[in-house]
């Protein structure tokens, strides 16, 4: 398995992992599915700010990061999302995807990350747990998908001790 920069060349494999995620999972909110051509203008967008997991030519799943909030005040913080295909998981392909926008993460002078995950993906609360995150916060019933009422688990993980940043200026995640 490598982990590299996504290519737009990697967009509809992202968009079926996705997807499939949109569609058949609580694991994200949304209802609205991906095109390729999005896929492809977020790749060139962010560059090496998303991942790839390949592994003999199939992309297992993906991560990457975004602005947290807007203003100066939150230049060192930036939220990711991680996605991998259902056939990837439990592999090794999260840790290694999370390892790697970690590396990014603090060349770019991050100093924390966030996540926001469903209440209704455990999986994806402990993954994040064992890789560090802690829980910081709950906002029940913020979203909603398929009749219910879902609430959004926030958690955080600081990447370098307070006052230590590999810039002063940060590079501004997509």
């Amino acid at each position: 398995m490598i982990i590299r920069p996504a290519k737009e060349t990697d967009a509809l494999a992202i968009a079926e992992i996705t997807n499939q995620i949109i569609r058949d999972t609580l694991i994200t909110f949304t209802t609205d599915e991906k095109t390729p051509a999005e896929v492809a203008a977020d790749i060139t967008a962010k560059g090496p700010h998303m991942q790839v997991a390949e592994e003999a030519g199939e992309i297992l799943g993906y991560i990457s990061l975004g602005g947290f909030r807007t203003g100066p005040g939150y230049a060192r913080t930036c939220e990711h999302a991680i996605y991998l295909a259902e056939t990837a998981r439990g592999r090794g392909a999260g840790r290694a995807l999370m390892a790697a926008i970690e590396e990014v993460a603090r060349a770019d002078g991050i100093h924390v990350l966030v996540a926001g995950i469903s209440a209704a993906n455990p999986g994806g609360l402990a993954f994040h747990a064992a890789m560090g995150f802690a829980e910081v916060g709950r906002m029940p019933q913020v979203g909603y998908k398929w009749g219910q009422w879902l609430d959004l688990v926030l958690m955080q993980k600081i990447l370098s001790p307070k006052g230590v940043g590999a810039a002063d200026s940060p590079a501004k995640a997509g």
